[in-house]
């Protein structure tokens, strides 16, 4: 384990050191503009939620905003995110449940997040770590592709991925340390075309590939 944390720090401090103003991909000026982004950002890409909610925060900007809108108008504004009768529904309630208990406010508390409707670990752990800086790891498909990659864990579930990287890292660590795998798998580290030539830590990576595509995890195993 111990091993484990010192090829972790410095894997991230290579990270660190290649993104220094990493932040998060969605656009927002508040923790509630936040917490309707990332809803809208499950099964869709943050380009188009920015795109979509560029609009979108415009015509509401308030949780009873969105609860007063016809399903039908809500599900035609955010149509282009896709499931957009599930994310309308989801959207609907987690906004009358922020007027009913939290006086139409996101509540900086990450079990209350979790609490909301529409909203799981992932949006709670974005929200609480983005909008209020409560140390927080929000695992999404680059955050898993990489973990794995890099040796850390083998799973596919981002629960045990969060909390095995909660293992290896500082609490200070943990907010960024999304944004900068995430960064790294959009830059260098992408899902089927690696540059693993052009990658910071590489050598640090059991599934570095070198100039001829060959893996360097394979060889060893083959010795």
């Amino acid at each position: 384990m111990k091993t484990e944390i010192v090829r972790a720090a410095k894997i991230f401090k290579l990270l660190k050191e290649e993104y220094p103003e990493v932040k998060p991909a969605l656009e927002y000026k508040t923790p509630f503009q936040l917490l309707i982004s990332t809803i809208l950002s499950a099964q869709c890409t943050d380009e188009r939620v920015n795109i979509v909610t560029l609009s979108l925060f415009r015509k509401y900007k308030m949780p009873k905003d969105y609860v007063d809108a016809s399903d039908e108008e809500l599900e035609k504004d955010i149509f282009s995110t896709g499931f957009y009768k599930q994310k309308t529904k989801s959207i609907k309630q987690c906004c009358q449940k922020l007027l009913d208990d939290y006086g139409g406010k996101v509540p900086a508390d990450f079990d209350a997040l979790t609490n909301l409707p529409g909203v799981g670990r992932k949006t709670a752990s974005v929200v609480a770590g983005n909008a209020f800086g409560i140390p927080a790891i929000a695992v999404d498909t680059h955050v898993k592709r990489l973990s794995n990659l890099l040796g850390f864990i083998e799973s596919d579930d981002p629960v045990k991925i969060e909390f095995r990287l909660k293992e290896l890292l500082p609490a200070g660590d943990w907010i960024n340390s999304s944004h900068w795998l995430a960064t790294h798998g959009r830059k260098i580290c992408i899902a089927r075309r690696p540059k693993c030539s052009f990658c910071v830590i590489g050598k640090l990576c059991p599934s570095f590939r070198d100039e001829n595509n060959v893996s360097i995890k394979k060889i060893k195993k083959g010795n």
